[in-house]
């Protein structure tokens, strides 16, 4: 029962810090960067170890080497001189020497190869991480601007329905509007034909004989002829008014 419920928890805790992960995938590469700098570090240190390994051998090359030229000399001069006993312990030691020396170069050439290859993997799998590193940046980078254009476009088609969609606040204005833009119109189509346009035309007609007539007796009083008007009538005798003599007569 307990293994099961620990089971259930660590699911829980996965799905938690997988959704964490999901929402956060940079800090989730910063921590990869953070790794791969320490494992390059650690290997490094290691190759350092085995440097040193094959640093410590070439000394020992370099020592036999030394040795086994200078035992050659010796067990030469030794040999020239007659000291045959002691020429014969310097062979027998430069022969162990010379089969150590041996065994030395074998051991220092396989430690330059495998450190050669340790430096080649190396470079082979930080190169391989960085550009997965690289990719994934790019990757992160495009998810987030595809990301916010999807945001982007979600707003905008939702603007659109609520917008365009029936009963709300546009609409309801627009159907206002057009109600009381209906309704003025009827008013001002009954306001016009409830005017008497006849009485109108008649009284236009009116002041327009009696500014004729006003004219045409200014100019019968100033004997000024209006071109294409009738000749004019003589008026009634109006009271207070006396008729006009020619010269003739008042001669």
């Amino acid at each position: 029962m307990f293994t099961r419920l620990a089971n259930v928890f660590r699911g829980f805790l996965s799905l938690f810090v997988s959704g964490i992960e999901k929402r956060n995938p940079e800090a989730l590469l910063e921590l990869e960067q953070e790794n791969l700098r320490k494992q390059i570090g650690s290997y490094n240190q290691s190759l350092a170890a085995h440097a040193g390994l094959a640093e410590r051998l070439m000394s020992q090359v370099r020592k036999l080497e030394a040795e086994e030229n200078d035992l050659r000399a010796k067990t030469r001069a030794h040999l020239r001189a007659g000291n045959q006993s002691a020429a014969a312990q310097l062979a027998l030691r430069l022969q162990t020497v010379v089969r150590e020396l041996e065994e030395n170069r074998s051991q220092l050439g396989q430690a330059e190869e495998t450190y050669q290859n340790l430096v080649k993997a190396r470079d082979v799998a930080v190169s391989a991480a960085r550009a997965k590193i690289d990719g994934l940046k790019g990757a992160i980078n495009d998810m987030r601007m595809k990301k916010a254009v999807a945001d982007m476009n979600e707003m905008a088609a939702g603007m659109i329905g609520q917008i365009g969609g029936s009963g709300d606040t546009l609409n309801r204005l627009h159907e206002m509007v057009e109600e009381e833009r209906t309704k003025q119109a009827g008013r001002a189509r009954v306001a016009k034909d409830s005017i008497d346009m006849g009485d109108i035309h008649l009284k236009e007609v009116e002041q327009q004989a009696l500014a004729d007539q006003a004219l045409a007796d200014f100019a019968a009083a100033e004997g000024l002829t209006i071109e294409g008007a009738p000749l004019p009538q003589p008026a009634e005798r109006s009271m207070g008014s006396t008729p006009r003599q020619s010269d003739s007569e008042s001669t």
